[in-house]
């Protein structure tokens, strides 16, 4: 989970700088080719320095609106998660319009990340009352750090999000993620999702 314990003695440093020091979210996903014999800090250092050359490249370090690059990188790393690539924009927006209210984002994907469950399709009411600052159930605003490392295109959705006013989303089934800012339509479809996830559509 989070990454800031030292390796091989070292603590790879993160391009952009945070109060935990946490590498989580700046290690590029890539495919990497290192010598037998690579201490990992040295292997860790190489992908934190794709994800500076990535990052500057689609103009993360300027943030979006009144946001940091630091808080985008988190927004997208709960956009990697918890949306299809072709609906990443759509969710950056639910995830922007959320804070802009004050209302909890409410994600599976970081009560997963405190937990150590990700992966999981179904997340239990109980799951969701842990004690983390993780837990965007219970906490108002983003996680301390961001949950996943973003590939290129979450990291663009977070910086260009749809312009929509939705609120919900839920994906009812494999390859079905429906958004909207009417709560009674969402209710509605987290029943056909309850259905779906019963009848083992999510296998």
């Amino acid at each position: 989970m989070l990454f800031r314990s030292k390796i091989d003695g070292k603590m790879p440093n993160p391009y952009l700088k945070n109060s935990r020091n946490s590498l989580e979210g700046q290690l590029f996903p890539a495919t990497y080719t290192f010598a037998t014999g690579t201490a990992r800090s040295v292997a860790l250092q190489s992908m934190v320095k794709k994800f500076e050359s990535e990052a500057k490249k689609l103009g993360l370090d300027r943030g979006y609106g009144k946001y940091s690059a630091y808080q985008v990188l988190t927004v997208a790393s709960m956009v990697q998660i918890e949306g299809d690539p072709g609906d990443y924009a759509k969710v950056a927006a639910v995830i922007y319009n959320r804070l802009k209210i004050g209302m909890p984002l409410q994600l599976n994907s970081t009560v997963q990340y405190a937990a150590n469950l990700r992966g999981r399709i179904f997340l239990s009411t109980k799951a969701t009352q842990i004690a983390s600052p993780y837990n965007t159930y219970r906490n108002i605003g983003l996680p301390p750090t961001p949950i996943s490392n973003p590939g290129s295109a979450a990291i663009e959705a977070a910086l260009k999000p749809e312009s929509n006013d939705f609120l919900y989303f839920i994906t009812v089934k494999p390859g079905d993620t429906r958004f909207t800012k009417n709560y009674s339509e969402f209710g509605a479809w987290a029943i056909e999702y309850n259905k779906n996830l019963a009848a083992g559509k999510f296998k």
